[in-house]
Parts: structure tokens; sequence; C-alpha cells
């Protein structure tokens, strides 16, 4: 079933506290999806010359600090960290190419999972509730996030099965639905250099939108062939480094909501997550086209 959420600020006073109102979102689907949670947020954006990374370790103690001296080494140059519950985000002085090889070789243990200016993917197993309070989301500012809460039924309960999945430099995709043809999609993809880590089909969903934007489209674009190309029921909801995107398949089984003040864009698949936001009573409020993409950009 899953829950999905997405808030994009239109206002600093919701960039202060951009953390607390997604969790307070989140919880309310609680019941939708109570095997694991994720949260994707924009926030701190680098310089050009430099790239965050999230890695996500099997155990809450890690040696943290070896793994910065070991990454300034192949960087050639300064390493800053922050770490939250059992994963940590690098900013690193280069580009995200190569790490996945690199991790595997000298920490295998570690787990690539947002790599970008500005996105950071915080996700485990558990109760949403438990999820914000292990990675502090409440307190976390930025300038749009998306979450989501799994009720796992195509793939194994794990944290690297939830969501959200991250695919290309600040790209990721929450996803509620189901696909029957990510199988064959993931060889196809993998051919044009995506890289995979699981057998969700969710994570095939944004390897899709991540290639054709390697090929030239837009978000808008990218989602518009995906109705073609993607077999299944779904309800996306895609982030990038500027903004974030809704669309639902053809037929549209799988519910969604928007809602817009002149401080926020929401979404949600139920009314229930937006109306704890500030002013969600006197919002623009209404059910997403089937087949069609909203988008919002800073």
């Amino acid at each position: 079933m899953c829950g999905i959420v997405g808030l994009f600020s239109k206002s600093r006073q919701i960039e202060s506290q951009l953390g607390m109102y997604l969790s307070e979102m989140l919880v309310e689907m609680t019941e939708r999806g109570p095997d694991s949670a994720g949260i994707a947020i924009y926030r701190n954006p680098t310089d050009a010359k430099h790239t965050k990374l999230t890695v996500l370790s099997p155990e809450n103690e890690y040696d943290w600090q070896q793994v910065s001296k070991d990454l300034s080494q192949r960087y050639n140059g300064e390493v800053t960290f922050e770490v939250r519950g059992n994963q940590a985000t690098y900013t690193v002085p280069g580009g995200e190419e190569g790490i996945t090889a690199w991790l595997h070789q000298h920490h295998p243990d570690l787990k690539l999972i947002s790599s970008g200016s500005t996105i950071e993917i915080y996700k485990s197993m558990g109760l949403p509730s438990r999820v914000i309070d292990k990675f502090n989301i409440n307190e976390l500012t930025g300038t749009h996030a998306l979450g989501h809460t799994r009720m796992a039924t195509e793939s194994a309960v794990t944290t690297h099965h939830s969501h959200p999945f991250s695919t290309g430099e600040d790209l990721c995709l929450v996803h509620n639905g189901s696909l029957s043809n990510h199988n064959r999609l993931r060889r196809v993809l993998r051919k044009k250099g995506i890289i995979f880590h699981t057998d969700n089909d969710s994570e095939v969903a944004a390897g899709y939108i991540a290639s054709r934007l390697q090929q030239g489209d837009n978000l808008d674009q990218a989602l518009t062939a995906s109705i073609d190309d993607l077999d299944g029921f779904y309800t996306f909801a895609v982030g990038t480094k500027d903004g974030f995107a809704v669309m639902r398949d053809p037929i549209a089984c799988k519910p969604a909501v928007i809602a817009e003040t002149d401080d926020w864009v929401a979404m949600a698949s139920e009314y229930r997550a937006i109306a704890v936001l500030p002013g969600a009573a006197e919002a623009d409020c209404w059910e997403p086209v089937p087949a069609k993409v909203y988008s919002w950009k800073h």
C-alpha cells in the first residue's frame, strides 16, 4: 500500500521548520506502511567544486573518522562529515564518479544511498516515528523534501530496500504502487550504465528517470515518457536539486492529493497528512489528474 508525502517550501518560515512539518506529515501515513520509512531532504547546498555523499552502515557504531581520512586521501583534499544514526553525510572536494566501486573495495559494509550538491537521504526499518527520532529529522531545515512509509509487498524488508531511492545526482523517487515490467527494464537500464543495489521495482522507476535525464530530457519530459515505458499502477513523487514533481499512471487507482498555499506546496497519499500543515484549511486542494505531470521549481 505505502504512503507518500512531499513538501516544497515557498517561504523562509517553512524552510526553517521543514523537517518538523515533513515528519508530522509522514507520521500521519503510518498505517499505510509500518515496515520501514525514509526521507529525502534538500538542504545546505555545496559549491560547484564539492559533492555530498550519504552512506549507510549496518551498525549504529562505525568508525566514520577513518572513512573521512580514507576519503581525504582518495580526493586529495579536506573532507567534512555529519553523522545521524547509522548514516553519515560526507562533503568531498570532487564528484561522485567511481565512489561506489571505491566503497566496495575499501569499506564493503557501507552503501552509498545518495549523492549531489543538496540531497541527503535517511531511511531505516520501523515506524515513521522511530525513523524520525533515529535521525533527528525534526531539527532539519531545507527547501523541499519527500517522505515514504512502506508496506513491503514486492521485496525484502530491509533498510536498503526502503524508499527513497536515488539513482542520479540530487535525484530521488518515492513510489506507491507496483510495476509489472521492472525486471526487463532493469536489464535494459544496466546496459545504459544505471547501477541498481536492490530488486525493488521502485529503484527501477528511479533508474528510468535518471536515464531519461541523462539523455537530455527535463523532469517533466522524463515522467511523461514513463507513461508508455513503465507498466503498472503508481503514484510517483520525484525530487531534484531545485524542485519536485508528482504524477499518477493513466488509470490512477493509487490515491494522491496536492495542496498549495503562498507558503508551500504539499502532496500526500491522503489529505490527513496535509491537514497538519499551517494554513491547510485555506489551501487550494485537488486530486491530481491521471497521467499529468505537476511540478514546482525554485
